[in-house]
């Protein structure tokens, strides 16, 4: 078990310090172990630091403690988060060539979420699944700015997951002959007109989030159509909704639905608006994944792949409007929750410093919190996740996107795992070779945006469900349990043999279980270099299911300064 929380600037230094050792003085040879501390070098710097470990990993995922430290005129003093940032700023300047002058205040916006959630600790939502959803006070812990949102601090804080946040939705009654809508499904046809009361006949509303609401009231075509009466400001109205995770999500409960609202706002590395490309294709790709997703219900009866089935925005003759009132409608859990069964969003299962139900630790300490249960836990875990998300790939060509944002999962009384929901179409890509005629079905926008080759698929699908997902969960395991790491990973291997052995093997699998590097998404340079997500790329990992087992955590190359020791 591990201590109290970090402060917000050492759990800031941390991340930082997690995401120079994946994407940047590891792979250089500038990071190693030393006793109780992780020392790391930034080589065009000419810096050294140091933070103490908590506990060393078998895949260099180490956990750490305290402050990090800098070593200078002899000896070690504590630098701070600020200052290590601008040291990564310099050293990734250095590096590249490139400037980034939004990367400091990037940082600083992602600390300033998680110091005030910090000091403003949210009460408990009474349903266990939301309040999972927004119990991420710290995020993802390789990404250099994980709480990050552009835009006044209290506006980011009015409306944080992470501060218990619900609010009324803003309606606008917008006449026909200028919305634009998709539909896959009839019980969606008219699922946006009963979320905010009825509209005058001839209208249709759209939903918008209160803070996009105010970003847009700006806009000339908007003010032009507010003033001719082809869109009607209702105001806000309808059931309070909550943000999920992803801040722009949010779950609606009078109509058992998840609305995925445009949000001009950079969350973490994006601007979370819908494009055109994306309402369309999310209805297409509910269309399209109809038999693949019953054939993965029939096989693996505790999987559900939640649809997207209707999309809607109001076409003004401006791209960027019909952007940021984008709003797709998503499937709720309801319909497919397992009798007994409690959902519970995967990271929050995985958050190293949870203490909420959802958190591995009161999960475990459900069944007794013993070795024995543990194992069998992770199997059950392993169990409901990862053989539907290889054959969907392997057997449909169909790339999920499993990381820990995107997975639900429902466990039972005595806190196992019994089923997942695999959630959000955004990331959900086709393999070109395998569905060249659906794909040249689809408007060119959309076929460009969903159409992946096979390595691209392969790499997006092995990074979020082992690097992103399984390592992370096995973390907060082994956090129970340090010796168990390495027989908690022989069980990952097991659960990938048992795959290969059911449903057959192919060179991707058989690569993976021979010990092939791990793809791990570089968050990090990507912010750096001001990528879409879409666009970022990879760095290697040690593969720690290959057959002769986890690797050890041997010292990488040592930082040449000679006062560290």
């Amino acid at each position: 078990m591990h201590a109290d929380p970090p402060s917000a600037g050492d759990v800031t230094a941390h991340t930082l310090l997690n995401c120079l050792v994946r994407e940047v003085c590891g792979p250089q040879g500038q990071a190693r172990l030393d006793g109780p501390h992780l020392v790391v070098r930034l080589p065009r710097r000419d810096l050294v630091v140091r933070v103490a470990l908590r506990r060393a990993s078998l895949t260099g995922a180490h956990r750490f403690t305290g402050p990090v430290q800098a070593w200078a005129a002899g000896r070690w003093s504590p630098i701070g988060w600020r200052a290590l940032a601008a040291a990564v700023h310099d050293e990734l300047e250095r590096r590249t060539g490139t400037r980034n002058d939004e990367f400091l205040g990037q940082v600083a916006s992602s600390h300033d979420i998680i110091a005030v959630a910090l000091a403003r600790p949210r009460a408990p939502h009474p349903e266990p699944y939301l309040d999972s959803e927004q119990s991420l006070v710290f995020g993802h812990r390789f990404h250099p700015t994980p709480k990050a949102r552009s835009g006044p601090l209290h506006e980011s804080v009015r409306y944080a997951p992470e501060l218990g946040a619900q609010f009324r939705l803003r309606h606008l009654a917008v006449r026909r002959e200028v919305l634009r809508e998709e539909c896959a499904e009839p019980a969606f046809a008219d699922v946006f007109d009963r979320l905010g009361g009825p509209a005058d006949e001839g209208h249709a509303l759209v939903p918008v989030h209160p803070w996009q609401h105010r970003l847009l009231l700006g806009n000339p075509a908007l003010r032009a159509a507010l003033r001719d009466g082809r869109v009607v400001d209702l105001g806000p109205a309808g059931p309070p909704v909550t943000p999920t995770a992803s801040v722009r999500t949010v779950h609606h409960p009078g109509a058992g639905v998840f609305l995925k609202l445009s949000l001009s706002v950079r969350i973490t590395n994006c601007l979370r608006r819908n494009a055109g490309y994306e309402l369309a294709g999310a209805v297409a790709l509910t269309r399209l994944l109809r038999p693949v997703a019953a054939d993965l219900r029939a096989r693996f009866p505790s999987t559900a792949l939640l649809a997207e089935p209707a999309s809607r925005t109001v076409d003004l003759g401006d791209a960027d409007l019909a952007e940021g009132l984008g709003v797709i409608a998503r499937e709720g859990l309801g319909a497919y929750l397992v009798d007994g069964a409690t959902p519970l969003l995967a990271a929050a299962i995985a958050d190293e410093h949870s203490r909420g139900p959802a958190s591995a630790a009161a999960l475990l300490g459900r069944g007794g919190g013993t070795a024995e249960h543990l194992v069998a836990w992770w199997d059950a875990y392993l169990a409901a996740l990862v053989s539907p998300v290889l054959h969907a790939y392997l057997a449909h060509g169909v790339v999920l996107e499993p990381h820990l944002q995107n997975v639900v999962v429902g466990v039972r009384g005595d806190g196992l795992p019994v089923q997942v929901f695999l959630r959000d179409l955004e990331g959900t890509k086709l393999v070109a070779s395998r569905h060249r005629d659906a794909l040249a079905a689809l408007p060119e926008p959309v076929r460009a945006q969903v159409a992946y080759d096979a390595e691209r698929g392969w790499n997006r699908v092995v990074y979020c469900l082992v690097v992103n997902h399984l390592s992370e969960v096995l973390a907060v395991l082994a956090d129970q349990r340090p010796p168990l790491e390495r027989l908690l990973w022989s069980r990952v291997r097991d659960r990938f043999d048992a795959y290969r052995r059911d449903h057959g093997s192919s060179p991707p699998l058989r690569a993976l279980l021979a010990g092939a590097p791990l793809p791990a998404k570089a968050n990090l340079l990507t912010r750096w270099q001001r990528r879409a997500d879409r666009h970022a790329g990879y760095v290697a990992l040690p593969n720690p299911l290959a057959a002769h087992g986890p690797p050890t955590a041997a010292p990488l190359a040592q930082p040449e300064s000679a006062g560290v020791r």
